[in-house]
């Protein structure tokens, strides 16, 4: 993968490419960022630079727009990496069971789903997508010790090529204290020639000690396009909310059915969504300013923001945030839902 192929980011790219070339190499590196943001294809990029035999470089009036470097593309190290085959390239990511692995879950028995997953997103592919490419639904994925057993074995092997040995650590986030503190080892006493490339899409959930020894590359949002799942999520929320103005049992039920049915994951993801829309129709509301963000619906873009106030909004973004972390803690999707649907539509009576 080249930097060429990233949208966007070229002033990122273009000060990781002169902190290469300058040979100043952070041993561990954490790029955080949502999966929109290109964070996983520019490691991949990264990694194959530093190991490409023939670098170009390139005369550019202005960075924003133009690469100063990149790697070949034709070298043997390039063709491998463009492949995701290269021997000293090593991905681990979050896993469960799924398909014909039904215990012990790991990064090592998937990974051809994994370049699989990888190529036919782009690396642009969120961890919602890499959960239903598993087929996951219930289960939380998770990076797990026998991924970070593989890595120190992996350690103290030679490299296969005398280049770099690179270890792309995907959702770093999804490791658990035990695991991050197995692997912080490794990241204080790093062995020569070898790199690590942690991906994160936020560092809430990570370790102080992971983070205080990774060079943090933070990856700005790019302009919205619209789509995708964001429209699905607004199909979701906006019969909901409608629903809760005068509760029917019988949709409001059929509506929870609907979004047990989706997988913890995109449950998550739903209620962040609500989270935020609150969020910004309470500044509106505020502002006195039109809505910016499209439900989709124009009676429902012009009606529903007056139902978020000040009286009301701080508890809403509350039992949002209560049910999402009630999600993450393995509870029953429908009774939650359920409940957070009956505390939401007595909030939006206190108007």
């Amino acid at each position: 993968m080249q930097f060429k192929d990233i949208v966007g980011q070229r002033i990122v790219i273009n000060r990781l490419t002169e902190i290469i070339d300058s040979g100043r190499i952070s041993h561990a590196q954490l790029f955080v960022g949502s999966a929109a943001t290109g964070a996983l294809p520019l490691a991949i990029a990264y990694a194959q630079y530093l190991n490409c035999s023939d670098r170009r470089h390139y005369a550019i009036a202005d960075e924003s727009r133009e690469l100063r470097a990149d790697s070949c593309g034709q070298c043997p190290n390039c063709k491998k990496y463009a492949r995701l085959m290269h021997p000293d390239l090593h991905f681990i990511f979050p896993t469960a069971a799924a398909g014909s692995v039904k215990s012990k879950p790991s990064s090592a028995l998937f990974q051809e789903e994994f370049r699989d997953f990888v190529q036919q997103s782009g690396g642009y592919g969120s961890f919602d997508d890499w959960n239903r490419a598993l087929a996951v639904e219930n289960q939380q994925s998770i990076i797990r010790d026998d991924d970070v057993s593989a890595i120190l074995h992996d350690l103290s092997l030679t490299s296969y090529e005398a280049g770099y040995k690179v270890f792309i650590v995907w959702m770093a986030e999804k490791m658990n204290v035990a695991v991050a503190n197995k692997l912080l080892k490794s990241l204080e006493e790093p062995t020569d020639k070898t790199l690590f490339l942690l991906v994160a899409a936020g560092t809430e959930q990570m370790l102080s000690t992971i983070l205080s020894r990774t060079q943090t590359v933070q990856l700005p949002a790019l302009p919205a396009t619209g789509g995708g799942d964001t429209e699905q999520e607004a199909a979701l929320f906006v019969p909901w909310m409608r629903q809760l103005f005068k509760v029917n049992m019988a949709n409001l039920a059929a509506w929870v059915e609907q979004i047990a049915a989706t997988g913890r994951e995109a449950q998550k993801r739903f209620l962040l969504y609500a989270e935020e829309a609150v969020s910004d129709c309470l500044m509106c509301h505020l502002a006195g300013q039109p809505l910016t963000r499209s439900f989709g619906d124009d009676k429902f873009n012009a009606s529903f923001p007056a139902m978020v106030t000040p009286n009301n909004a701080e508890g809403l973004c509350q039992v949002i945030d209560e049910a999402r972390y009630a999600i993450e803690r393995n509870a029953n999707p429908k009774i939650t839902f359920m409940e957070l649907s009956f505390r939401i539509s007595k909030l939006l009576k206190r108007r």
